[in-house]
């Protein structure tokens, strides 16, 4: 069963992801990294987190990696990743993360995402309205990205 549940998860997410990779024709490229599809999902006023998702490609020969992430709008950017442990999904941050030649790394609801933590109270949080996100890969250079906000995934 374990399995089963981990399986339709990831399939979810690929089916969401792909959805908004149509939905949305915006692509960042930097190097040979291309960031597609960036997303945010809309909160209350006064949520003092967000996460943004998108969709990383690496077009290249070599691994590159995506080393941090930030924003004006939060006091601090991390990477994290949802883990199924224990019967229990936990969040865990990661230092880094290493994009693959001619693989994706997708960041999308329970499964890798860049979490906003201290917003600013000015912070765009509804839904239509949009913030910058800057990503630093090791090898590519940097990107930033305007992140739409919807109430669900696009």
């Amino acid at each position: 069963m374990h399995l089963t549940w981990r399986l339709m998860t990831r399939l979810t997410c690929l089916a969401l992801l792909f959805t908004c990779a149509l939905a949305s024709a915006k692509d960042y490229p930097v190097g040979d990294i291309t960031v597609q599809s960036p997303w945010s999902q809309a909160l209350p006023p006064s949520a003092p987190t967000v996460a943004a998702y998108f969709v990383i490609s690496n077009h290249g020969t070599f691994p590159d990696r995506l080393v941090s992430v930030d924003t004006p709008i939060a006091g601090s950017a991390q990477l994290h990743q949802h883990l199924h442990q224990d019967g229990m999904m936990k969040m865990q941050q990661l230092d880094s993360l290493q994009i693959n030649p001619e693989e994706d790394a997708v960041f999308a609801p329970m499964s890798y995402h860049v979490m906003l933590l201290d917003l600013r109270d000015d912070a765009p949080r509804a839904e239509g309205e949009h913030f910058p996100l800057t990503l630093h890969f090791e090898k590519a250079g940097d990107v930033t990205v305007d992140v739409p906000i919807s109430r669900a995934a696009p």
